[in-house]
């Protein structure tokens, strides 16, 4: 699979699946419009998740979809028919004012519609695509609430099109290995028994053909088992050298845990509050001597845990974006403490911490240097402020404003005027794009009578800022030279 598709294109190039797993992980709030003429449909997404579908095509309405399941008679639609046509309410408030539904029943049957819209997408071979990323309007109160995982999952399920799987497919004499990355190895996905038998025979140096003429099944149905992880992210081609699979078995990885409801977002609150103020090594639970497995099997642990598509069913609308902040943090501390070089780098910023400590302490006694310099500066001490700006610029030389300051307070002093140049000329190469600075050169230049250096200065300032009021009163004061 492509770790990148385009928001628009053809079906032909990028499949229903790549499309919809790149939406999920790339969390995007919009519309999905897929077009096959004369079918229109539509997979509405909130950060991610798909919850709603709606379609132009007729047999896709929803009192077309509950006759075919047979949750309603024919009488009991043809009846709901005629009474649209007459009041032109939805279909489904008919059917319940009718008896023919209850509330209960009409909401399962309009989930039931949303998934039947989604999975009948995954039959199109051809046509074309384009997200639209915007904010949902808050219309619909019936959201499906399926993990992205189980919906493709179900959804491949559908298509039986040997011709199909076989060129969307690597090569049979590839070689396919489980995902590194837990953000699709622990998608929230109820493998059934030959996707597991299939998995089961991944090792990372079997080809594809080799797995299908050892699974006992069919090639058709090995290969469509393939299919699916393949097309799910769980397992992906395998390129040049392997990194060093975990020390976990099969069953570890895949086991499904559905933790109490209440508990489990207590700590992820909890996690949640603190996580900043935890090191690599406390968010991970290990000690700084954990070898590189360690690592990674405590980052597999928790990464399955705190996956964000396995609690689609929770009460707590927040709890996805403070699970997708945990997976981000543990995948950053993964990230860290796995490569010998980072982990090193990582160990010496603590010995920096007390360094920076001071240079926090610094920087306020700056700040507090340079507002009395303000004070001193505006009851006229000029000498006072230029040695409290001075000693501003001391405690913190990447400061502009405190050399900018500096040079104005310079400036009123008499003789003092190549130092304060040299003042403002340190402001300009901390904040070379602020006209402000440039403005105020000019200005110092014209005050020492060097026009045409003052006026190079406000030129410099009008590109920054075309109506800098300095520079423009500046400019009015040098005359142009007159014209041969």
């Amino acid at each position: 699979m492509r770790a990148e598709v385009p928001l628009s294109g053809n079906l032909e190039d990028y499949s229903l699946p790549e499309i919809l797993v790149y939406l999920n992980q790339k969390q995007k709030t919009g519309t999905l419009v897929l077009s096959n003429p004369p079918a229109e449909k539509k997979i509405y997404f909130k950060n991610g998740d798909a919850i709603f579908a709606s379609s132009n095509y007729d047999d896709d309405r929803l009192g077309e979809m509950l006759l075919k399941a047979g949750t309603i008679t024919l009488e009991q639609y043809d009846k709901s028919v005629e009474m649209l046509k007459q009041t032109g309410k939805r279909q489904g408030a008919i059917l319940v004012e009718l008896g023919s539904l209850t509330p209960k029943d009409l909401f399962a049957g309009v989930k039931y519609q949303v998934r039947e819209i989604i999975y009948s997408l995954f039959m199109w071979e051809k046509g074309l695509f384009n997200f639209i990323e915007a904010p949902l309007l808050a219309e619909e109160v019936i959201t499906l609430k399926m993990s992205m995982g189980n919906l493709i999952y179900e959804g491949i399920g559908r298509i039986d099109n040997w011709t199909r799987i076989r060129g969307e497919m690597p090569p049979t004499e590839s070689v396919l290995k489980l995902n590194d990355d837990p953000l699709c190895l622990f998608q929230d996905v109820g493998l059934k028994g030959h996707d597991m038998t299939i998995l089961s025979l991944v090792d990372g140096k079997t080809t594809i053909k080799e797995i299908m003429e050892n699974s006992g099944l069919s090639s058709f149905n090995a290969l469509k088992a393939l299919y699916v992880l393949y097309s799910l992210g769980i397992l992906v081609l395998k390129e040049g050298r392997a990194e060093e699979p975990v020390d976990m078995s099969m069953e570890e990885i895949l086991r499904s845990e559905t933790p109490e409801e209440k508990a489990f977002i207590e700590k992820v609150d909890s996690l949640y509050i603190d996580i900043d103020n935890k090191t690599h090594y406390e968010l991970l639970g290990v000690d700084d001597t954990a070898d590189s497995n360690t690592v990674k099997k405590a980052y597999y642990r928790l990464a399955k845990e705190y996956h964000p598509d396995r609690h689609h069913s929770t009460t707590d609308a927040d709890l996805k974006e403070k699970l997708t902040a945990i997976f981000d943090r543990l995948s950053k501390a993964y990230d860290i403490l796995k490569d010998d070089k980072n982990r090193e780098e990582y160990e010496r910023s603590f010995l920096r911490k007390d360094v920076a400590a001071l240079v926090s302490a610094d920087a306020e006694r700056a700040e507090e240097q340079y507002k009395r310099g303000i004070e001193e500066f505006k009851k006229g001490d000029y000498w006072s402020a230029a040695d409290l700006f001075r000693w501003a610029t001391r405690l913190a030389p990447d400061k502009a404003r405190y050399w900018s300051y500096l040079s104005l307070s310079l400036s009123k002093m008499p003789n003092r005027l190549k130092e304060a140049e040299e003042t403002l000329l340190k402001a300009i190469e901390l904040e070379p794009h602020k006209a402000e600075h440039y403005a105020n050169l000019g200005l110092l230049y014209l005050k020492a009578g060097m026009k045409k250096r003052a006026k190079s200065q406000f030129e410099k300032a009008l590109r920054w800022d075309p109506k800098n009021q300095k520079a423009l009163q500046g400019l009015s004061q040098i005359p142009e030279p007159e014209e041969q």
